[in-house]
């Protein structure tokens, strides 16, 4: 009896385990693209710099979902000039990298 308990326990942590990871990119916590003309792409970086590779193009009111992963830094500098780290979930996938926060905003996420 007592083993079943455990089992059942188990099974159940592994399902609110399984939620949360798929609760990862719902609500707060997403950006959308602004100041970035419809024609154009605001450039995911591999690195917070302008010279870092360019891992691919978000096009504003695409479909890609893009989620703040941490803080945009560096903190000395005014918010629209830092680099904001963050996940972009795509139909290509799953990519990390950076974003420069004046092309930006807070969205809640999908």
């Amino acid at each position: 009896m007592r083993s079943t308990s455990i089992i059942f326990g188990l099974l159940a942590l592994a399902s609110a385990m399984h939620a949360t990871q798929a609760l990862a990119t719902t609500g707060k916590g997403c950006l959308r693209v602004i100041n970035v003309d419809p024609s154009d792409q605001l450039w995911l970086r591999a690195a917070p710099h302008l010279t870092a590779r360019i891992v691919m193009g978000i096009t504003p009111g695409g479909p890609a979902v893009i989620h703040l992963d941490a803080k945009c830094v560096p903190f000395a500098l005014p918010y629209a000039k830092r680099w904001c780290p963050v996940s972009i979930y795509s139909d290509d996938g799953r990519f990390k990298g950076f974003v420069k926060a004046h092309f930006v905003q807070g969205s809640e996420c999908p």
